[in-house]
């Protein structure tokens, strides 16, 4: 499973699951942008971070990293990169190093570089597979947890979730997003079976607003992932002009799917420009 790329969809589209992650008040969501920052000199970028969008010095900036895989170099190449940043853009903002792993085992700790730094109260290591109470009593960190959740359990846990969405959230637009994540999850964690037997997995009415569905019965997938792409670019660069989005709505299903693993990796519009002409 792309789980960078599934875990920067939910932040952008859901920024409460982070707060919930973290056990910060849900209020403060609305109070930061997702984005990502690259560091101009040496060709890299930190993409996972919460930006505060107001000038409140007590709100302090997040850098999200998610590690599914055992790196011994993640910590030398996370602090590194991450106080170039700060010397590079000096924001006026406290910082806070969120890591996301699935569970201990696949941890490189580095004790011996790392250590004290590791026991800042400024650093935070969250384990999915021990969250639990936090994982049932939040919609946000369900979806988030849903990653690892075992084969077994995850078509009942998505179905519970795909439900809380429906009856908890009141934002239309917000609910379909989610739907559609956790459908892409679990597309994701059986990549051995078709079309067919996915969609048997799910109670009908579970699974007739997510696009898998549509693309399954043909009821407006591509405009569907259109409206999502456009609302996620939308977020990240402010208004597009009208002859991007004419051209973004002339793509075929499979193009608008690469568009939208592509996109976390977009700076500006401009590279939204460059990935059309190609």
């Amino acid at each position: 499973m792309k789980t960078d790329s599934i875990f920067y969809q939910i932040f952008l589209n859901y920024p409460r699951s982070f707060f919930d992650l973290i056990g910060v008040s849900s209020t403060q969501e609305n109070k930061y942008q997702f984005s990502s920052r690259e560091i101009k000199q040496l060709s890299f970028r930190l993409d996972g971070l919460f930006l505060p969008t107001e000038e409140d010095p007590n709100l302090p900036l997040y850098l999200v990293e998610v590690q599914f895989q055992p790196d011994p170099n993640l910590y030398y190449r996370l602090f590194a990169e991450f106080f170039l940043f700060l010397k590079q853009y000096k924001p006026s903002h406290s910082w806070q190093i969120v890591i996301i792993y699935p569970n201990r085992k696949v941890e490189r700790e580095q004790s011996l570089h790392f250590g004290d730094f590791l026991q800042l109260p400024s650093v935070t290591r969250i384990y999915l597979d021990e969250l639990g109470k936090v994982a049932e009593n939040s919609l946000g960190v369900g979806i988030i947890n849903l990653v690892v959740e075992s084969e077994q359990e995850s078509i009942s846990q998505a179905k519970q979730l795909i439900t809380t969405a429906q009856n908890q959230l009141t934002d239309e637009k917000i609910q379909q997003q989610l739907i559609a994540l956790i459908e892409t999850i679990i597309v994701y964690k059986f990549p051995q079976k078709t079309r067919e037997e996915i969609t048997a997995m799910f109670e009908l009415s579970d699974l007739k607003k997510t696009r898998f569905y549509q693309e399954a019965w043909g009821e407006g997938r591509q405009e569907e992932a259109v409206n999502i792409l456009l609302r996620q670019l939308k977020r990240r660069f402010g208004e597009i002009p009208v002859s991007l989005t004419e051209q973004i709505q002339g793509l075929s299903v499979e193009q608008l799917e690469s568009l939208g693993e592509d996109l976390l990796d977009f700076e500006t519009q401009d590279d939204l420009v460059e990935w059309l002409g190609k």
